[in-house]
């Protein structure tokens, strides 16, 4: 008696190969003209070689990076639940100015002296300005650190110059 036959049939394919998605990319890429954008680019690799580094090697482009780099550097020093916290306490206080600032126009008075005098007993102003004295006196006690180089201040290491 003869023995069965174990056919097992090749599953039909249901994604393309690497070389259909390849060749699938690349006429994409040309039907939108980016293979034309980068055949400029690589035939005009002097020219624009030469512009960038003539623009990048100016004091200029040069302040911008290194000012760019100590931006990035001292925003991840901050957690972003507490960066998030400030921008929205600054975004509603913007929102708050206006208002603030048309009603002042309206009135046509100064306060005055007992007017003062009630801003100075307002407890709740005071709870208000006393986080902005606490920036204040960082800010200030910041300012009057001598300045030295990014890389020092960041690493405790010594510059060169």
């Amino acid at each position: 008696m003869a023995e069965p036959i174990h056919y097992q049939p090749t599953p039909t394919r249901t994604e393309p190969t690497a070389r259909e998605a390849l060749n699938d990319l690349l006429e994409n890429l040309h039907q939108h003209g980016f293979l034309r954008l980068a055949n400029d680019v690589v035939k005009a690799n002097n020219d624009i070689g030469k512009i960038i580094a003539a623009g990048l090697n100016r004091p200029g482009s040069q302040n911008a990076a290194q000012n760019l780099s100590l931006l990035f550097m001292t925003l991840s020093t901050i957690p972003p639940e507490r960066f998030n916290h400030v921008l929205l306490a600054l975004r509603d206080a913007m929102l708050a100015m206006k208002p603030a600032a048309d009603t002042t126009q309206q009135e046509k008075a100064a306060p005055g002296l007992s007017g003062v005098m009630k801003l100075l007993n307002d407890e709740s102003l005071w709870q208000g300005i006393r986080p902005l004295l606490a920036a204040l006196e960082t800010f200030s006690r910041e300012m009057q650190r001598d300045e030295e180089k990014p890389i020092s201040r960041y690493s405790g290491k010594p510059s060169r110059e």
